[in-house]
């Protein structure tokens, strides 16, 4: 037989039972009930207002405007509920044993050398955790990668030092042909128009060195490299009109910072317009001002490059070719 625990008294004279030891034992129930009605109120609490927006996402962005961004924001509010619960749950048993064993006199505690449920439970409990929120997450991230055959619009996304060009294309992969284009300045922020309640395949290429596409309102953000490498994703839908920021968020040199585009989500009727009059010839400002958008970009402005002879010598030293 394998025995449950095994109990060590120290070797001092044992006093008998104080009449207060009933009272201690009441309190102590009285504690750890309050704790679980804590932790009962707590998941109510949770449950019954938008958690996400009641604790600002938990630091995740907020506002997402496709079904992957929503899931994604789901499942990080999830998983931060659940390491809360964890969290109080251990909290509150450290706090629990700090009141209801200290020190009581020069008697010691019962000293157990080894518990097989408590072993049992601070093995099995963190893996099964761990194995729930991979389960989740795999579901969510095939969701999220997953590429249709067809996607309504195909747009090929051209990063290079220190701007953005936009291909509309008619068709997938390197074979396709751009109908249209937007080819982004120094003076001028490309704008990136989709439409709504269609789906969108964004294809990614680098001219020179890796950049990274990356629009908060996604909720995500994916590398685009130089090379044959062409980095895939879709959206199944954008469920918002608007205009929003986009960045390059990976350090690709010294005009990194200032390296923004614009989205304009626009209705379905609306992007057809655009698309209409880019391939009649049109430029992106004048086709914006076709259907009704502002024809800049609103959310970012260009930036001063600071690119003048003043900038790099002195004014009375004159810049020489080759120096």
């Amino acid at each position: 037989m394998v025995a449950r625990s095994s109990e060590v008294r120290p070797s001092a004279v044992r006093h008998s039972a104080s009449p207060g030891v009933g009272g201690r034992r009441g309190r102590g129930a009285g504690r750890l009930a309050g704790l679980g009605l804590g932790g009962v109120a707590l998941l109510v609490l949770l449950t019954g207002c938008d958690v996400g927006q009641a604790f600002d996402g938990f630091g995740w962005p907020q506002g997402g405007i496709s079904p992957e961004s929503k899931r994604m924001y789901d499942l990080w509010i999830a998983s931060c509920i659940a390491a809360l619960a964890v969290g109080v749950f251990v909290w509150g048993l450290i706090f629990w044993c700090v009141v209801r064993y200290r020190k009581r006199g020069n008697t010691l505690p019962v000293q157990t050398r080894y518990n097989l449920p408590m072993e049992f439970l601070y093995t099995i409990a963190p893996i099964l955790i761990v194995s729930v929120l991979f389960y989740y997450t795999a579901i969510v991230q095939t969701d999220v990668d997953k590429l249709s055959k067809n996607p309504d619009v195909t747009v090929e996304v051209v990063a290079f030092k220190w701007n953005w060009q936009f291909n509309y294309r008619d068709g997938q992969g390197t074979e396709a042909r751009t109908t249209a284009s937007t080819l982004g300045t120094s003076e001028v922020i490309p704008v990136l128009v989709l439409p709504t309640n269609r789906s969108i395949r964004f294809e990614e290429t680098s001219r020179d060195v890796i950049h990274s596409f990356w629009v908060p309102e996604l909720l995500f953000k994916r590398d685009v490299m130089p090379g044959k490498i062409r980095n895939v994703f879709e959206v199944s839908s954008l469920d918002a009109e608007g205009a929003y920021v986009g960045r390059c968020a990976e350090l690709c040199g010294s005009y990194h910072a200032f390296m923004n585009f614009e989205l304009r989500v626009v209705s379905p009727e609306k992007y057809d317009q655009f698309l209409a009059a880019k391939q009649g010839g049109k430029s992106t400002q004048d086709a914006l001002t076709e259907i009704g958008e502002e024809p800049y970009a609103e959310t970012t402005r260009p930036f001063d490059t600071r690119r003048t002879q003043g900038n790099f010598n002195p004014d009375d030293v004159p810049a020489r070719t080759g120096s």
